[in-house]
């Protein structure tokens, strides 16, 4: 798998890539939280950060999935949720991962993470995952990540499990 970088200067050239993928991801899914309209305001407001960072995967000239985040402001933390104790200094927040289905459970998600999460220098990593997804959940477990807290940041949004990582 062939992996590229993206920084808050490509955002604009890369929006199209991130949107198409997550409407595969969720090509089945007809809650509107999961909808193309929305997606889109969380890209833009994520990568509309100057650190934002962005890290794709490809295969034969296909995109296998992404991930991107940035870091979290000194006393910044997810909305709807209380900083754990301990959880102090450069904190990343892994604002999304996703793989196509065609590549799901083949070990390339955990690629693409470990490269972004490795291209930043952070104490923490952090991400919300749906506390339904409880195979997700486990996955990110196997990765290090300890559930931390619960948070509903907003009205419309799953209860997501806060997950943290102690980084090298």
């Amino acid at each position: 798998m062939d992996l590229k970088w993206y920084a808050h200067a490509d955002a604009q050239n890369v929006r199209s890539l991130l949107l198409d993928v997550h409407d595969e991801v969720y090509a089945d899914d007809a809650d509107p939280f999961h909808s193309r309209e929305r997606f889109s305001y969380f890209v833009d407001l994520w990568s509309g950060r100057e650190d934002w960072t962005c890290v794709s995967g490809w295969e034969d000239g296909s995109p296998v999935g992404y991930a991107y985040g940035s870091q979290f402001k000194p006393g910044g933390w997810w909305k709807g949720a209380d900083r754990p104790d301990g959880v102090r200094g450069r904190i990343f927040a892994l604002s999304e991962l996703m793989v196509v289905p065609r590549w799901q459970g083949t070990g390339r998600a955990q690629r693409i993470h470990d490269a972004l999460v490795r291209s930043v220098e952070a104490d923490f990593a952090t991400l919300l995952v749906d506390s339904t997804h409880t195979k997700v959940r486990a996955l990110y477990e196997r990765w290090g990540y300890e559930k931390r807290d619960e948070a509903k940041p907003s009205d419309d949004s799953p209860l997501y499990a806060v997950m943290v990582r102690d980084l090298p």
